[in-house]
């Protein structure tokens, strides 16, 4: 209860000012003249004009409210790390227990986790603080107690705060942590030019002298075995390196973790390097003139990045027609320079209609046998001499090719069809979407072909069928290099637009890279596309049957996931990442890494306790910063409002006396008529004292 005086005049207070300045000017000039009875007639003045004033007694009811306290908890990743979480259970309970305990005070706890649906998580504890804060009324906070390591990624963002704040540090004396960091690493690069990584192996805390001043690291492109390394700590690296093959390359560094890391969460990072080639490098030989000879020159030469040189042989040895060599070509046929040199330099060797005719001696052939193993790409297009005497499979090139010839060769119209292992390859899945006829007659996507050389497959994937489906497209490895070989010369039709054409541009596109190994071509490839927090898993493959996957998660934890099929060949599923780092996947023969957000999480750049980003908001409140390895249970202690509230094993918070008013009542202070009655009585008096 709470009483006092309140007034509620009858006419404006200037008014009433001025009528007291008129009763303080008549005093004076009554005191001056002598007058008696002033004093008389003062106080009737003053008891008028008290009564048109008309005060009241005020009573207020009024109910105490009790003093909240915030506990901002911090529940991110790093605080996951060795004692951290018992720390913050029983300092938690133990605050609770002490605050609830204090008469008018309670405690309302906010936990604060990351938000794994953001790419660059962080803590962000401030804004924690902030949005409690304005949940409650500004006169009931007592304090706030924030339990955390200090890593908080919104210190910057201010506050103000009415009471105390104060840190509880979790974590150990003697922590320490080993971090790596890629400093610097380019999204491209052009294949078999060296570029350069730049990163850094960072040490953390109080680190142990046996391991002070050095670290091992692994280092692995895509699913390859991983190559050990030991490097200095605490420099900056530079990795020289060359890109292994185009398309996307995935490098995995790992630091080897040693006993007494607080985590190895930020011991590992994935970079994803573009693989692009400068110049596609191609030399096409042509066994003869012919009118697909210009269509192939066309469709090499319209790619920029297409460095091609092209040889035509105009006229056989056994032709003599007595015509100069001068007038059949520019320059001679530099076999031994092409074949023996410089064969290595070429990304791609074509055949196109070339037959045996005693101008590559045979050495010169297994040259390119040798070239194709190392690694080398060949593409045959044969004409009819592959099924005659004249036959490159009578050359050492048989021992690569993946079909020999039955003698046999048909002259008719047929269309090119797509077999059951095409329509799962990579290279023909599809083709029929791009050819102009397929919105026309799907089932006639594309225009006839009138030759097809016929023979029997040795090796590797028959991808399109002729005649009979025969084999006609043939795709095979000859290991480390890769082979194509086309049994038709007439392929050049579909770029002419012969009864509506076909995807001959995007064939051949794909035949090259992939003859080049882009992994996008690969057959067998297992792959993982992460959007957000979503990710796509995609494994194709040649094989019918569907294989599951195991995916390692940056917890340590394992999921198995079950593939549908969404196409011939291409297994899909998705899978809804919980947590930032580095996945691991593998369905038992293919494997592949993935990350979400950084691979190294922003939780873990900082894994050392440190309140420097908190100070500032603990020493403008006067607050105070504790580690629970020193102080487990800080006792508390009331402080009054603007006093120190913190010390070496204490914490203060600051009683805010909040009330609500639940009724008010009020009474004149006296009854109008004995006001009345005084005046007058006051009047009369003043009168009989002046008769006399």
């Amino acid at each position: 209860m709470d009483a006092n005086i309140a007034f509620a005049p009858l006419i404006p207070w200037p008014i009433l000012w001025g009528l007291g300045a008129f009763t303080a000017a008549c005093l004076i000039i009554s005191l001056w003249r002598g007058l008696s009875g002033w004093m008389l007639r003062t106080l009737a003045a003053m008891v008028l004009l008290v009564a048109l004033a008309e005060p009241s007694l005020q009573t207020e009811q009024r109910e105490n409210l009790s003093n909240i306290v915030l506990v901002i908890v911090d529940r991110s990743e790093s605080q996951t790390v060795s004692v951290r979480s018992a720390q913050i259970k029983a300092a938690v309970a133990t605050l609770v227990e002490k605050i609830g305990g204090l008469d008018d005070f309670e405690v309302k706890t906010i936990e604060v986790t990351n938000d794994t649906s953001r790419r660059d998580d962080g803590t962000y504890l401030i804004t924690a603080l902030n949005r409690a804060a304005n949940e409650v009324a500004y006169n009931r906070l007592a304090g706030a107690v924030l339990v955390t390591d200090g890593q908080v990624h919104d210190a910057d963002i201010g506050t103000v705060f009415p009471a105390p704040i104060h840190v509880l540090l979790t974590g150990q004396k003697n922590d320490w942590d080993r971090r790596l960091i890629i400093k610097n690493a380019p999204a491209f690069a052009i294949l078999d030019e060296d570029i350069t990584l730049s990163l850094r192996i960072e040490d953390q805390g109080d680190v142990p002298k046996a391991v002070q001043g050095h670290a091992r690291i692994s280092i692995a492109v895509d699913d390859g075995d991983a190559v050990e390394f030991t490097v200095e700590t605490n420099t900056d690296l530079e990795l020289p390196l060359t890109l292994p093959h185009g398309g996307i390359n995935v490098l995995q560094f790992n630091v080897i973790p040693v006993e007494g890391e607080l985590t190895d969460r930020n011991n590992a990072a994935v970079v994803s390097i573009n693989g692009v080639r400068d110049r596609l490098r191609v030399l096409l030989i042509s066994g003869e003139p012919y009118a697909g000879e210009r269509t192939w020159r066309n469709l090499l030469k319209s790619d920029n990045a297409v460095d091609l040189v092209h040889f035509t042989i105009l006229r056989p040895p056994e032709k003599q027609d007595g015509v100069s060599v001068r007038e059949l070509s520019l320059i001679a046929f530099p076999t031994r320079e092409l074949f023996l040199e410089k064969v290595d330099e070429f990304d791609l060797i074509i055949f196109d209609r070339y037959s045996k005719r005693g101008l590559l001696p045979n050495a010169y052939l297994s040259s390119v046998v040798d070239y194709t193993r190392r690694g080398g790409a060949v593409l045959v297009a044969s004409g009819a001499d592959f099924g005659g005497v004249n036959s490159i499979y009578r050359t050492p090139l048989a021992d690569m090719l993946p079909a020999q010839p039955t003698a046999r060769v048909y002259e008719q119209g047929y269309l090119p069809t797509i077999t059951d292992i095409g329509k799962r390859h990579p290279v023909t899945e599809g083709l029929e979407v791009f050819s102009p006829n397929y919105t026309i007659d799907p089932d006639k996507p594309w225009g006839r072909w009138f030759r097809h050389v016929d023979a029997t497959q040795k090796s590797g994937d028959v991808v399109m069928n002729g005649v009979d489906e025969r084999p006609l497209l043939l795709l095979d490895r000859v290991e480390e290099g890769r082979i194509a070989m086309l049994l038709s010369d007439q392929a050049w039709l579909w770029s002419r637009g012969f009864e509506g054409g076909g995807p001959q541009l995007e064939l051949l596109r794909r035949l090259a890279h992939w003859m080049m190994k882009e992994p996008e071509l690969e057959e067998e490839r297992l792959t993982a596309t992460a959007v957000g927090q979503n990710v796509t898993i995609v494994r194709r493959s040649l094989e019918v049957q569907n294989k599951p996957v195991t995916i390692d998660t940056p917890d340590g934890a394992q999921i198995n996931l079950d593939l549908t099929e969404a196409a011939p060949g291409r297994w899909q599923g998705d899978f809804q990442g919980t947590k930032n780092g580095l996945y691991r996947l593998t369905d038992g023969l293919l494997s592949t890494v993935f990350a979400l957000g950084p691979s190294s999480p922003k939780e873990f750049e900082n894994t050392i306790t440190n309140a420097n980003r908190l100070k500032p908001l603990v020493t403008a409140t006067k607050g105070a910063v504790l580690a629970l390895y020193a102080v487990p249970v800080p006792k508390i202690r009331l402080v009054r409002i603007g006093r120190t509230a913190g010390g070496r094993d204490w914490i203060g918070l600051t009683p805010r006396n909040a009330y609500v008013t639940t009724d008010i009542t009020s009474r004149p202070l006296l009854p109008g008529w004995l006001m009345l009655l005084t005046i007058t009585l006051l009047i009369i008096g003043a009168w009989r004292l002046e008769s006399r």
